[in-house]
């Protein structure tokens, strides 16, 4: 499905350019359109009450993670069923049954969470009831549609597909990004750095008698001060790393790592985080975190 692609390609390049030119009027990506990112077990009542088009040639676009409905499979055949929310039954290359999180799974496709529904879909949320858990299972309404006789088509993703709900998942699909850029440096890099391996690097930012190792991301506005950012890096707009150590790790935008005695890897920083070295006594371990937060020290 070429606007699936071209619409994944906008959205990995944050370019609102590709998104005008692929998305007509008839189209609505819930994500694109209204800045939301709901969640799937909330999309059904999303849908109910939402101003999305309702026209028999509007399309809705509905994604939850990295790729008449149109639902994008991936094979789970190499054991990983712990990570299946839900199976889809297949028989001569359609759909004919779906499971919520199936505990033997009569197929080895899972949906990744990307759909595309046309006006049905309305018909469908609005004609379904609560589950036992008192939710509108948006799998109800892929169900109601195969029952009313409605084409419900899928493609198969054969490539990588990667779940990131956890901070490792996230580290994962991070490398196996980093795995496939290109090098592209702007900005500045002084006589009294080194930078090797493939790294892109956004324009105004600077390295200043520093090691970069990639494959690296660097955003743009960044400042690289006597410090070291290896392998597996992403570095977001903004950021400043002075006189420390970086490996393996995402910053979002506007952190600041100033002064850290060791190598900071395996991380995952939010946007305008700081780890600073305290410069006054007593010596003591300050933090303000937020939920769900973990910490390793010594």
């Amino acid at each position: 499905m070429p606007l699936i692609q071209k619409l994944i390609d906008a959205q990995d390049n944050q370019d609102l350019k590709a998104y005008n030119e692929v998305l007509s009027e008839d189209y609505y990506w819930l994500r694109y359109s209204t800045g939301e990112k709901v969640p799937r077990d909330e999309l059904s009542k999303w849908l109910i009450s939402s101003d999305a088009p309702k026209t028999e040639s509007s399309r809705i676009i509905y994604e939850n993670n990295e790729i008449g409905v149109a639902h994008y499979f991936i094979s789970f055949k190499d054991g990983s069923r712990q990570a299946v929310l839900v199976a889809y039954i297949i028989k001569d290359g359609k759909i004919i049954g779906i499971e919520e999180k199936p505990k033997n799974p009569k197929s080895d496709l899972a949906v990744t969470g990307i759909y595309v529904y046309d006006s049905h879909i309305f018909e469908a949320v609005n004609n379904i009831k609560p589950s036992a858990r008192g939710e509108l299972e948006i799998s109800d309404a892929h169900q109601y549609l195969l029952e009313k006789g409605f084409s419900v088509s899928y493609s198969e993703i054969t490539g990588w597909w990667k779940d990131t709900g956890k901070p490792s998942d996230l580290l994962e699909a991070n490398r196996l990004v980093l795995d496939n850029i290109k090098d592209e440096r702007e900005g500045t890099i002084d006589e009294q750095s080194t930078v090797s391996g493939r790294v892109v690097m956004g324009k105004g930012s600077q390295i200043i008698n520093s090691n970069i190792r990639g494959p690296v991301i660097i955003g743009e506005n960044v400042t690289v001060d006597g410090a070291y950012v290896g392998p597996y890096s992403a570095i977001g707009d903004g950021c400043k790393i002075i006189n420390s150590e970086i490996e393996y790790s995402i910053l979002m935008h506007q952190c600041r790592i100033s002064n850290i005695s060791r190598r900071i890897e395996a991380s995952l920083l939010g946007s305008d985080v700081e780890l600073l070295r305290s410069q006054s006594k007593p010596i003591t371990h300050r933090f303000i975190l937020g939920d769900q937060s973990r910490v390793e020290i010594d």
